[in-house]
């Protein structure tokens, strides 16, 4: 019972410091809304620490506390599911988000919002562990939706700006889209389990493998668990940014660089990875589906890679890097290596909300401007921020030793392990993303704190002025990823260093968090990778059929240490195409910045393609958005005003009005009129008697 009022202190506190910075915004000190606020996330990381150790020990729980609805047969209860899996995530979101809670002093301190956006980013922390550790399929997708809900609020949190009201209503439609193929997944599983309790659904699963369903007309059927886990991958495509639900993920920058950390590192973009895991049950009865997450997760893996190359605001290029991982953990779900992409979930938390929180604590010292070709030098000028972002830099990249190596190979070994249809698609994507991954992230990492001091000097191009007609109604392309659309603590436009003027190191409140978070990104691969992958830490939360897809048994027989592992790395391709990617990036933009130039040029066809993000949001826009707008048209030329307006209503109109032109005629009001009409009346029924007669 005590360790059951553990687990409601740890979403119910976030909530009342929500509540208390939310309610009381406007009457409340600034300094009382983010206490209340840490507190609560503090709070929860600390009991989810106790009940770390406790489920350590043995002791795990499945029940409900509430029953919310009875309807028939059916209950729908909330309820936890308190196992290996869902402590592993309650830590990395209670922890994450803690750190991004401290920056938040430091890096809101000037914006009016301040109490509001500390309400939000804990309401946040309250929906993901509502999620995360959800024991029934209604409460995950209270917490789905919730997420869901509370990025369309961070997002726009500057709603002010057109450009950022537009972000946030691209994520939510984009992610309705994803839902309601989750939705979908959910009512199957209702309608053929009878219940919505993971531990029932998955104890009945093998027996409706072989069930199929009909499809569309008679004759044609899919299998049930093919059906119900591609839907329900279809909305973590969604929630997980993955090809061609992925849009929405790079526009999510306009809000505020704390919420980006807290998006891309540990909350809403890792829910769909967290839900294929749990679902593993079923997602191992489909190799059907299985080959559909790991195709798409490479095409992910790799093109939004590619992506990242080109981009110049500081913030978008760790936002493509985001895209790109994701992509990598869900070819790890494919593969049925559930627990490595997990591992990498931890893993990269850790340095994605590293070089998100460096990248603001960047653009603070650069007067809030975001583009890396107006920086170069900071080094000197920034030390802390420069060693935390080379440290979330090397982890990214997968240097050895580093907290991103160990996932990240263990990733690769597993792809290549697999035997799932487009596992070979898989493998060439992730060797390829390697390279790909290390040259965006250390050009970015160049242009920022190396080379000349290009600050104080902006070229024209480099200035950003008010948003442009075609930005202001929601034009995504207007800046075509180029540009800094701006994030300093008031939401407003920037203009970065004036001529003399230089950067400078942030506050302790910026910093601290940066310390925080560079430790785990060097030490918690090589310490977590032999308990979570082959010390049995996910047995009972992660279910794998090792008969069909033995891929982490023999995965297990290659692993001979962290220590080995690592040292033995150098011998690896994986290992040389990180360094060539390193290697190229420096000498193209140290050494020969002449040539990135001449590239553009060259293969001018192409850098536009990367430049429009491969057409996806014009695509989006003229066929979807544009069939919306043609098919409403349609609905009110053609049936409001066609059908409704001129024949029903209009046409209803002008048969009275002519039966009334009618009738009038007869109503003249002279006696004898109406008695010649009587008389005529009953002639003509009289020869109707007669002839029928």
């Amino acid at each position: 019972m005590e360790m059951q009022k553990l687990y409601l202190l740890v979403p119910l506190a976030p909530l009342f410091g929500a509540i208390i910075a939310g309610l009381f915004c406007r009457v409340i000190p600034r300094w009382l809304a983010h206490t209340a606020a840490i507190a609560g996330v503090a709070i929860a990381f600390v009991a989810s620490y106790l009940i770390f150790q406790d489920v350590q020990a043995g002791n795990t729980f499945n029940g409900s506390v509430y029953r919310w609805l009875t309807s028939g047969d059916y209950h729908f209860e909330v309820g936890f599911l308190i196992d290996q899996l869902t402590v592993t995530m309650m830590l990395v979101v209670t922890f994450v988000s803690l750190m991004v809670h401290i920056y938040t002093i430091g890096y809101m301190q000037d914006d009016p919002g301040y109490n509001r956006f500390f309400s939000y980013i804990s309401l946040f922390t309250f929906a993901m562990l509502m999620l995360v550790m959800s024991n029934n399929f209604m409460q995950l997708f209270f917490g789905w939706e919730a997420v869901g809900l509370v990025s369309y609020l961070l997002i726009g949190f500057w709603y002010t700006r057109p450009t950022a009201i537009f972000a946030n209503m691209k994520a939510f439609l984009v992610n309705r889209v994803g839902d309601f193929g989750f939705i979908l997944g959910i009512g199957l599983v209702l309608s053929h389990f009878g219940t919505l309790d993971y531990a029932a659904v998955f104890a009945k699963a093998p027996t409706l493998a072989a069930t199929t369903i009909p499809l569309f007309g008679a004759g044609s059927s899919v299998a049930l668990m093919s059906a119900i886990c591609i839907l329900l991958f279809i909305g973590a495509m969604g929630k997980s940014a993955q090809v061609p639900l992925h849009v929405w993920l790079p526009d999510s920058m306009e809000g505020p660089t704390p919420i980006s950390a807290l998006i891309h590192a540990a909350t809403m973009v890792t829910a769909g990875i967290f839900m294929v895991a749990r679902m593993s049950p079923l997602f191992e009865l489909s190799d059907t589906a299985l080959s559909f997450v790991i195709i798409i997760g490479a095409i992910t893996a790799l093109f939004m890679g590619f992506l990242g190359v080109i981009q110049n605001d500081i913030k978008r290029v760790v936002a493509y890097s985001t895209l790109s991982q994701l992509g990598y953990m869900t070819v790890a779900l494919g593969a049925s290596a559930y627990s490595v992409a997990i591992f990498h979930l931890m893993t990269h938390a850790f340095f994605k909300a590293l070089l998100f929180l460096a990248a603001g604590s960047v653009i603070i010292g650069m007067h809030h401007d975001q583009d890396i070709r107006n920086m170069g030098g900071l080094r000197k000028y920034m030390p802390i921020t420069w060693i935390t972002s080379l440290i979330g830099s090397l982890a990214l990249i997968g240097t050895p030793f580093f907290s991103g190596f160990y996932s990240k190979d263990s990733i690769i070994e597993a792809v290549a392990l697999s035997h799932i249809p487009g596992s070979g698609f898989a493998y060439f994507s992730v060797m390829a993303s390697v390279f790909v991954t290390a040259f965006y992230s250390f050009r970015m990492y160049f242009l920022v704190f190396h080379g000349e001091e290009r600050f104080g000097k902006a070229a024209a191009h480099d200035h950003h002025p008010a948003p442009t007609k075609a930005a202001a109604h929601g034009d995504a392309d207007a800046h075509h990823g180029d540009d800094a659309h701006g994030d300093d603590a008031h939401g407003e436009e920037h203009h970065g260093l004036a001529p003399g003027q230089k950067p400078h190191e942030t506050p302790w409140t910026v910093t601290l968090p940066l310390i925080m978070l560079a430790i785990p990104s060097v030490v918690i691969g090589y310490m977590a990778i032999e308990p979570m992958l082959f010390g049995g830490y996910f047995k009972g939360a992660i279910f794998v059929d090792s008969e069909a897809h033995p891929v982490m048994e023999e995965l297990a027989h290659h692993f001979h240490g962290a220590l080995a592992m690592a040292t033995h790395a150098v011998t690896t391709a994986v290992f040389w195409l990180a360094a060539l990617g390193v290697a190229s990036s420096w000498f193209l933009y140290m050494k020969r910045p002449d040539i990135p130039e001449a590239i553009k040029t060259r293969f001018a066809p192409l850098y536009t393609l990367l430049d429009n993000k491969y057409y996806f949001d014009k695509f989006n826009e003229v066929v979807f958005a544009g069939g919306a707008r043609l098919l409403g048209r349609g609905l009110w030329k053609g049936g409001d005003v066609g059908l409704i307006d001129g024949l029903i209503v209009g046409g209803s109109v002008r048969l009275v009005t002519w039966f009334a032109a009618l009738a009038r005629l007869f109503q003249t009001g002279h006696i004898y009129h109406y008695a010649f009409t009587m008389i005529i009346g009953v002639f003509v029924l009289m020869t109707l008697w007669v002839t029928r007669a």
